[in-house]
């Protein structure tokens, strides 16, 4: 699924070619992004098959169009900001061919200068973790199971582990399980369908796996988020209250479930506001 993101689509695409052995296939959907994506990729990657939305339809309806064109015995789940380093995805479909009770496999996801990009592997969001992340006690403890839960980051970076979920940048889905459990849930429009999938698939007894061996690196907030920040964020905020509601809310009393909704309201009141008050200060910067 591809939204204003040209040039990375384009440099996703090349390394790709350059550092994949299997067999694959690729389905690109774009969100109506008229910046010449579309036109870019009939010229420079003809073999593509090429889905066009007239509009942003969001990223999981559009990720779900590309998976449902998907014909292989995998389906990957591909953000056009990436780079796929040399033998990624074949280590990722070797590990899966090896454990067949791994239902999705996700890689070692490296930010621009090659740190963990932390979000690649994740324990489940449930309120401590939330709270002990947002509040910052993960970063102070970051070896403690007690407050780092979210990140995870008392485990070893390059061991492969089974975890709660890892990041929809790069995800590898067995067919199998998306025989069993069907594809990503629509009323996610973009963010959380990722950990909501993992979830799903752990329910039907299916292992969940970070997988250290396969590199690849994510860009991060460019194309979709990076054109609408201030929708992203709102996005953010209404797919974790939808995730929680989901999946979560029935281990808690009903008192605590209010509460945390009118938390998970203040913070993102307050990230609107601090939102707004950035997008301000830049546009008067650029018209000084």
């Amino acid at each position: 699924m591809t939204y204003k993101a040209r040039d990375y689509l384009r440099a996703c695409l090349l390394s790709l070619t350059e550092n994949t052995h299997i067999d694959y296939e690729v389905v690109v959907v774009d969100n109506g992004s008229k910046d010449g994506t579309c036109e870019m990729l009939v010229r420079e990657f003809p073999e593509v098959h090429l889905i066009e939305n007239e509009r942003n339809e969001g990223y999981t309806r559009a990720m779900n169009q590309a998976l449902k064109s998907g014909q292989g015995r995998y389906l990957l789940q591909l953000n056009p900001d990436t780079l796929i380093l040399p033998g990624a995805l074949d280590e990722l479909v070797r590990f899966m061919d090896e454990n067949l009770r791994t239902g999705i496999c996700g890689p070692k996801v490296l930010n621009i200068d090659h740190s963990l990009q932390k979000s690649c592997r994740r324990g489940e969001s449930t309120p401590w973790a939330v709270i002990t992340y947002f509040s910052g006690l993960a970063a102070l403890f970051p070896r403690s199971k007690c407050f780092a839960q979210y990140h995870m980051s008392y485990m070893d970076e390059d061991t492969i582990h089974p975890v709660a979920g890892v990041s929809g940048s790069c995800m590898l889905i067995r067919r199998a399980l998306v025989e069993q459990i069907g594809y990503l849930d629509e009323r996610f429009f973009a963010y959380q369908e990722d950990a909501d999938y993992c979830y799903r698939a752990r329910q039907a007894g299916w292992q969940v796996i970070y997988n250290p061996r396969a590199k690849i690196i994510h860009f991060g907030g460019q194309g979709g988020s990076g054109v609408e920040p201030l929708r992203s964020k709102i996005e953010w905020h209404r797919s974790y209250f939808l995730y929680y509601r989901k999946n979560l809310a029935g281990n808690y009393p009903f008192l605590f479930n209010g509460l945390y909704y009118i938390a998970m309201f203040i913070k993102l009141g307050l990230t609107v506001v601090i939102t707004l008050l950035k997008n301000q200060i830049q546009r008067r910067r650029r018209s000084i």
